[in-house]
């Protein structure tokens, strides 16, 4: 029962201090879930990711969803889940009318201009760690930079980058597997 307080806990605080949503979220969750908790290694938190962006939803939800059903069955993914959603409903219901009431203020406008410019600073923090983690061979790079220019360049659904991704991480690593396996073979 402890250990779905703290998941609980733990993604409503995640949920409570993380403007800018999802994307925001990474560097938090992955200080939380990985530095502070142990709960998983610093190497798979990048699956956890990676599957939580390729699930349809919202990326912290979903990540919330994953790492608590990990850890605990479904009973943890419901406290997960409960615990990163909670904040945003509760303050939604609390300052919608005042934040629809003041948003052309020039408070409000200057506000948010400071939030967003904090958002962008997390996600390149976020990117930063993430690629680290994850790109350390040159066929992962050449695949993330691929795909960045592509990105930039031509208006493509994410989607159509993920599951393409998926497909050349397939064959790069299957050849690679193969050839592997020969050499091993060619040894013995």
């Amino acid at each position: 029962m402890h250990i779905l307080w703290d998941l609980f806990a733990t993604f409503f605080k995640i949920g409570a201090f993380t403007f800018g949503g999802g994307q925001a979220m990474i560097p938090i969750i992955q200080h939380e879930v990985c530095n502070k908790k142990k709960w998983v290694p610093e190497e798979e938190i990048i699956d956890v990711l990676v599957l939580a962006q390729s699930a349809p939803g919202v990326i912290a939800v979903n990540s919330a969803t994953l790492i608590g059903y990990r850890l605990m069955g479904i009973r943890g993914a419901l406290a997960a889940t409960l615990g990163v959603v909670l904040p945003s409903f509760i303050i939604i219901l609390l300052l919608a009318n005042v934040i629809i009431m003041y948003s052309d203020t020039e408070i409000m406008t200057k506000l948010f201009t400071g939030i967003r410019a904090m958002v962008v600073a997390l996600i390149s923090v976020a990117v930063y760690r993430l690629g680290k983690a994850s790109l350390n061979d040159l066929p992962k790079l050449s695949i993330a930079i691929i795909v960045l220019v592509l990105a930039l360049i031509l208006d493509i659904n994410p989607i159509w980058f993920i599951i393409s991704g998926g497909i050349i991480g397939i064959i790069l690593y299957k050849r690679k597997n193969n050839k592997e396996s020969m050499e091993k073979e060619e040894g013995q």
